[in-house]
């Protein structure tokens, strides 16, 4: 019987990417990649057709190298949101395990920025992280604590003099806004010292009085004690805002708690006098400035706290009246670089406290101010007394235009994916980076964190882009947070 011919193929044989299929015909299991070489666009242009462009963003301070692809990361809040358009607003949100670098990223941003013309501003340094690098580039560095400096809460520095420049509803807007933070401060230091924020009652005599202490102040800038001076002096603007009827005695009642807070601000109580004696130094609004508050023992909380919100409301209080000053053609145009670390020790100082970083930190965009926001992890939002302080610090991170993670641990996710999209790729590439140090049993010493100076950055929806930060022979001297663990020779 005869079998029917198997008919041919009528396609041709192709090679695969590993050669030729088949007996014979060569294929490899392994093809070594074509080689790779990086240049400007202007050395590139040359070797067309085969150059390809980077996917990572080539726009803003130069950070470090993409892992996976090996390109330079360029990254800042105010560069994506001024010149690519890539964020909302300007502003970050830093997360990741202490010792990983969260403040090493933030000091790479600040230090270019300023190269750009952009002031960093740093409120509250306790290690200090930022000192050494704002000396380094010529700026100011403020000493506040115990027997190191003093800040009055009450002087609004730059706002006054500011204000003493402008006219009409420039000068009035200016003015309100320097009753209002002074306000704020108050009673925010009287949250901090009670655990608790002023009733409404207390919150408007406060508001009378210090009208009043503007009048009787003239050209000199009060203190807390002149405040509580007046409260006890009862005015007629202040008692009638307390409803006293008339009645001096009903009067010292309703007035007797804020007048005890106060004075417990005058120096002998928990908080000394650090905030109600004049300020030692002024801040300056040309150059960069970092507030150092590293001679408060990390034993005294409430202090630090008090330190960390007085910085941020007179330093943000100096930028508005920058602002109003460049408004009105007297200054030119100043953009600044704002950081406000070690968010935490804030926000669980005392219940109210959020409201009041929340009151502090709404610069809008045209306000020409990036905001870097630093805290270990989302339970340090998570762990406010209140659901309703619970919602509006995760608003901070929400609200934030990008959000650079490093290691985090796996019980880290859940939380964080509720206020970031992450693929399950990006979060095992976070829990990865948390992984503690090995032993090095032959060199006798701890290795490096495998996550040291590895971060994610989130914009929205977008794929997160993942890069490592190597520092400069330049910066290494300013970057040393273990300098006291360093033998000395």
């Amino acid at each position: 019987m005869k079998t029917r011919a198997t008919p041919k193929d009528p396609r041709p044989p192709r090679p695969t990417s590993r050669g030729w299929p088949g007996r014979g015909g060569g294929m490899v299991g392994y093809v070594d990649p074509a080689p790779e070489w990086r240049g400007t666009t202007v050395q590139v242009c040359g070797l067309w057709p085969f150059g390809a462009g980077a996917g990572t963003p080539m726009v803003g301070v130069p950070l470090g190298r993409d892992l996976d692809s090996g390109a330079t990361v360029c990254c800042d809040p105010v560069s994506w949101f001024t010149r690519t358009g890539l964020l909302a607003n300007p502003s970050m949100f830093v997360l990741g395990r202490p010792g990983l670098g969260k403040s090493t990223v933030v000091r790479r941003m600040a230090l270019g920025l300023s190269g750009y013309g952009v002031h960093p501003l740093i409120f509250g340094d306790l290690k200090p992280d930022y000192a050494d690098l704002i000396r380094a580039i010529g700026g100011q560095v403020i000493s506040l604590g115990r027997g190191r400096g003093n800040l009055n809460v009450l002087d609004p520095g730059e706002s006054l003099r500011a204000a003493a420049r402008l006219t009409g509803d420039a000068r009035r807007r200016l003015l309100a806004d320097i009753h209002g933070r002074r306000l704020h401060m108050v009673s925010a230091l009287v949250t901090i010292l009670r655990s608790a924020p002023p009733t409404d009652r207390e919150e408007t005599i406060l508001s009378a009085a210090l009208n009043v202490l503007d009048d009787r102040a003239g050209t000199r800038a009060p203190v807390l004690g002149d405040l509580v001076r007046v409260i006890k002096d009862a005015p007629e603007p202040v008692r009638s805002v307390a409803l006293d009827r008339g009645d001096l005695a009903r009067y010292r009642d309703i007035t007797e708690n804020l007048e005890a807070s106060l004075t417990a601000l005058l120096g002998d109580g928990r908080l000394g006098g650090t905030f109600a004696r004049p300020t030692t130094e002024p801040m300056k609004l040309d150059r960069p400035v970092c507030f150092d508050v590293s001679g408060i023992d990390d034993s005294e909380t409430l202090l630090q706290a008090a330190a960390l919100l007085s910085c941020w409301s007179y330093g943000f209080g100096a930028v508005s009246a920058a602002h109003a000053l460049a408004d009105a053609g007297l200054e030119p145009q100043r953009n600044y670089f704002l950081v406000m670390d070690e968010l935490w020790r804030v926000l669980q100082a005392g219940r109210g406290l959020v409201d009041r970083v929340n009151a502090l930190t709404r610069l809008d965009r045209q306000r020409g101010v990036g905001l870097a926001m630093v805290t270990h992890s989302i339970d340090d939002l998570l762990a406010l007394p209140t659901e309703e302080d619970r919602t509006k610090a995760k608003g901070f991170v929400e609200r934030a235009g990008m959000v650079v993670c490093a290691g985090l641990p796996p019980a880290e996710m859940p939380q964080l994916s509720q206020v970031v999209e992450l693929t399950e790729a990006e979060k095992r590439l976070l829990t990865d980076w948390s992984t503690p140090p090995a032993w090095d049993a032959a060199g006798g010493r701890h290795t490096d964190p495998p996550g040291l100076g590895n971060f994610l950055i989130k914009v929205g929806s977008r794929p997160g882009i993942p890069l490592h930060v190597d520092l400069t022979e330049a910066e290494l001297g300013v970057n040393d947070t273990n300098r006291r663990w360093r033998r000395r020779t």
